[in-house]
């Protein structure tokens, strides 16, 4: 669904690798990308490490997350968000979605820290996620949890290119993280980052993804270490993407854009009838969602909110079945099958995850009704237009409609 694309110069900060032997976790492309996406997103420091995962890990460790501590989490995510959590062996709390961005609900997020405060659990950090590029309602966010003072770690993995305002994703939260997996806007094959505007974290988690070695002549630790830091070959690889990261939005914006024009050009602006109060039953959350505007083809797509951009990593929508004549997201996801394309549904809520569910967490209905009707379309930078055609021509074959 979104496949690495490179741009033409990585080959070449890969080749001065080479030619100066610099192949360790530590070399000129190591600095250069640090300090490329530090400009790019507009923090004071970056760090570059292994994968996402990773930097969340390390953005617990520096908030001294530990035993017995309590995280909030967006419920709504891919599960290398809640897993740094338990690496920890900290518990995590598990709060929904609001509609307009399908990120963490705000006002749900402070019924939940209100509620682990009574329970004597101040929650220790807050886990956000901007998800599929769509940048979550940060300065409501950040007003709440300023109140209560906890700090906030920014997953934008997905969202690098994404802002609000003149403001890029990653640079909101205390710590921000990123992610150069393969299937990212972006890769470095495998990596991730760190970003922040507090130069002893930064320099805290550098020390720690090198194994945690002490300022001493021979080997050692005063504390645990691990090995997070990134190679100057896979660095090499991100400073080549890093020059054509714009591009890249700029694609992904306009299959967005055909998508939407293709298949119904409607908005998903639900009426919210969903309450505010934790563990709603589905059923209730469901009945109580109702569409402003009727889709001709019964899709929906998410719209940004005023003074948003979205990178729009991956196109994403939403199926009524009572408009599709009762073709759901099972029946598109085998047709698309049959024609050998991939497609997925939206990431399965963490609270109803297996090895989750024993949890504390407070939801609303809207990511559980989002996982059951929302599929994600392929959205590669790297996509034709005929195999993006392709795609919705099966989808309207599926539909029934020309």
């Amino acid at each position: 669904m979104s496949a690495p694309h490179m741009g033409g110069e990585e080959m070449e900060f890969i080749k001065d690798a080479f030619q100066k032997n610099w192949i360790a976790p530590v070399g000129e492309n190591v600095n250069g990308f640090e300090r490329d996406l530090s400009e790019y997103i507009g923090t004071k420091y970056a760090g570059a490490f292994t994968s996402g995962t990773a930097s969340i890990h390390l953005a617990l460790i520096l908030l001294g997350v530990g035993e017995g501590d309590e995280v909030i989490c967006q419920s709504f995510t891919f599960a290398a968000t809640a897993n740094p959590i338990r690496y920890q062996r900290a518990t995590p709390v598990f709060v929904d979605s609001e509609a307009e961005t399908s990120n963490i609900d705000p006002n749900l997020l402070e019924v939940a820290i209100k509620d682990r405060i009574k329970k004597g659990k101040k929650p220790k950090a807050i886990i956000v996620v901007h998800l599929y590029g769509m940048p979550a309602k940060m300065n409501q966010i950040l007003q709440i949890a300023g109140k209560y003072d906890i700090p906030v770690i920014e997953d934008a993995a997905e969202a690098l290119g994404s802002s609000i305002g003149n403001k890029k994703c990653g640079s909101f939260g205390k710590l921000g993280i990123l992610s150069f997996n393969g299937n990212k806007i972006i890769t470095t094959s495998g990596g991730g980052a760190l970003l922040g505007n507090n130069s002893d974290l930064i320099k805290k988690a550098r020390f720690f993804a090198t194994q945690a070695r002490d300022d001493a002549p021979h080997y050692e630790h005063s504390s645990i270490g691990y090995n997070y830091r990134m190679s100057n070959i896979l660095a090499g690889i991100g400073r080549g993407q890093m020059k054509v990261l714009d591009l890249r939005v700029e694609r992904r914006r306009e299959v967005y854009k055909k998508y939407f024009s293709e298949l119904g050009k409607t908005w998903l602006e639900p009426t919210m009838g969903f309450s505010n109060n934790c563990n709603d039953s589905l059923t209730e959350a469901v009945q109580s969602f109702k569409f402003i505007h009727k889709s001709p083809t019964g899709l929906y797509f998410l719209k940004e909110p005023a003074g948003y951009f979205s990178n729009r990593w991956l196109t994403t929508i939403i199926l009524n079945s009572e408009q599709t004549k009762g073709v759901t997201r099972k029946d598109i996801r085998m047709a698309m099958k049959k024609e050998n394309i991939e497609v997925r549904p939206l990431w399965k809520p963490m609270h109803l995850q297996p090895v989750f569910k024993q949890y504390p967490n407070y939801t609303n209905g809207i990511s559980n009704w989002l996982f059951e009707n929302g599929l994600c379309l392929p959205s590669g930078s790297n996509m034709t237009e005929s195999d993006q055609m392709r795609v919705i021509s099966t989808i309207k074959n599926a539909l029934n409609i020309g």
